[in-house]
């Protein structure tokens, strides 16, 4: 007996249906094309190992690069207890130590996944420079506690050392320069491009021990252990930089309490510190920058007497500026500098102490100069009542601010209109200013760009092929369903 006519043309309708879908995604499979998804996310550690501290900066950029260099922005700052590195050298184990609660935190924000892949550096500045100069065993025992330490992790060390001071200043400039998006940028148009060369600006750093600055000349840089080759983004850059070993505001004020402990014994009457101030100081010690005075072997009394003009004199004593007389590609100390040239960004140290005095606004060589010298001119007991509980470094705010003052103006030569070019800042882009940043950019560019993601997907013809077919299936099954209901009982 044969099939009711109902169901045959139900049977054959649906089996069109089924033809045309199948013949659709097999259509679809066979003419698919890669579609690529975003790329993950890296991470990067750079330990700065600097002269009175040490502190971790973690960093991020995607996998899938720009000109071989990443985009690369600050994730985590964590800074470390404790001294810097170079404090250790009677217990170099501590060292390492030092480094674990940075550590912790920084894994703690890294997918776990990802640690093995996570590179890490410890950079250590001017700090260890001058302890590898006064015993260089020592420096050594503690980068290898510190390279044991951080090797223990479960990360991609890459090793602990010493960095350079011409290093230190090149990379400073580069943090600076690329966060105010001097280096690369997003165009309106949705295409990383780089700025006019014209509008990048230069960097004055200052750590503890040592202080450099940076720029692009507008000639080419004559001594050649001055400058810096580098390569971002596609594009090259010559870069004039010098660092001063034992120029760093706390080498600046041992050298200082040296040259004024060469008077009288007791008391030290100390023309930087404010009038009133009474204290103790112990005896200095023999250092790579400082000769200790011979003196008597205990604890010298000192009186500040706070007479700002005896203050930049002492100051004065601390640079050798003959060396530089008739010479205008000079700073000090007989070092070749190009003329100045464009805007100036100032950090680390500069920061901190013009901060303090309220000088970060743009304010005027004039104002600037008349600020720091009416608070050297205050009495001791007023200083400490308007800075509650910052009396451990009040004392030194006087003499760091004219240092800074004498740094800028005679040393690097800057004057009453160029002084207008220089903004003093400790963030530039939510980023903090520094050479780790600098350092992960041009470790990027040694990280292979990892490849997209790939899945396969049908090409926009392919879809609409697939559309129209989905459609007509609907249409028979529908059709279908209409006849079942409207046709009479076979």
């Amino acid at each position: 007996m044969g099939l009711p006519r109902k169901t045959c043309v139900l049977t054959a309708l649906l089996g069109a249906a089924a033809t045309s879908g199948l013949a659709a995604l097999v259509l679809m499979l066979v003419q698919a094309t890669d579609v690529l998804l975003p790329a993950g996310t890296k991470f990067g550690l750079v330990f700065d190992a600097g002269s009175s501290h040490t502190s971790l900066f973690v960093y991020r950029w995607p996998a899938d690069k720009e000109n071989d260099t990443g985009v690369v922005s600050q994730a985590l700052a964590c800074q470390a207890e404790g001294p810097g590195i170079s404090s250790y050298a009677s217990d170099p184990a501590r060292a390492g130590e030092s480094l674990q609660g940075c550590l912790e935190e920084a894994l703690a924000l890294i997918p776990a996944a990802q640690h093995r892949e996570t590179p890490v550096f410890l950079g250590a500045t001017a700090g260890m420079r001058l302890l590898s100069v006064k015993n260089s065993s020592q420096a050594e025992l503690i980068f290898a506690a510190v390279a044991r330490a951080l090797g223990r992790a479960p990360v991609d060390f890459r090793g602990a050392e010493l960095l350079a001071g011409q290093d230190e200043g090149a990379l400073g400039w580069i943090t600076i320069n690329y966060v105010l998006r001097l280096l690369v940028t997003f165009s309106f148009s949705g295409a990383w491009v780089r700025p006019a060369d014209a509008s990048l600006v230069g960097a004055l750093d200052m750590g503890g021990a040592s202080t450099q600055i940076s720029f692009v000349p507008g000639g080419p840089i004559l001594d050649k252990s001055t400058q810096a080759t580098l390569r971002l983004y596609g594009s090259d850059y010559s870069v004039y930089t010098h660092s001063y070993l034992c120029f760093g505001r706390d080498q600046m004020l041992n050298r200082l309490l040296a040259a004024l402990a060469q008077g009288p014994s007791a008391p030290l009457r100390h023309p930087c510190y404010h009038r009133g101030y009474r204290g103790w100081l112990a005896p200095l010690a023999e250092a790579p920058c400082v000769r200790a005075p011979a003196g008597p072997a205990g604890n010298v009394s000192v009186e500040g007497t706070g007479d700002p003009g005896a203050c930049v004199a002492a100051i004065r004593g601390l640079f050798n500026f003959s060396s530089c007389e008739g010479r205008v590609d000079c700073a000090f100390e007989g070092v070749y500098q190009p003329p100045l040239r464009g805007r100036f960004y100032a950090f680390s140290n500069f920061y901190y102490t013009f901060h303090f005095l309220n000088l970060t606004s743009g304010q005027t060589l004039r104002t600037a100069n008349a600020t720091v010298w009416e608070f050297c001119q205050r009495p001791w007991e007023l200083v400490v009542a308007s800075y509650p509980g910052q009396e451990r470094w009040l004392r030194d705010y006087c003499a760091s601010g004219l240092y800074i003052l004498t740094l800028l103006l005679e040393g690097y030569g800057f004057d009453q209109d160029t002084w207008s070019g220089i903004e003093f800042r400790q963030q530039a882009g939510g980023t903090d200013v520094g050479w780790t940043l600098g350092y992960m950019l041009n470790l990027t560019s040694m990280i292979p760009a990892e490849a997209p993601a790939r899945w396969r997907a049908a090409s926009h013809g392919v879809w609409t092929a697939g559309v129209v077919f989905v459609a007509l299936t609907l249409v028979t099954i529908l059709g279908t369903a209409a006849a079942q209901l409207l046709w009479p009982q076979a």
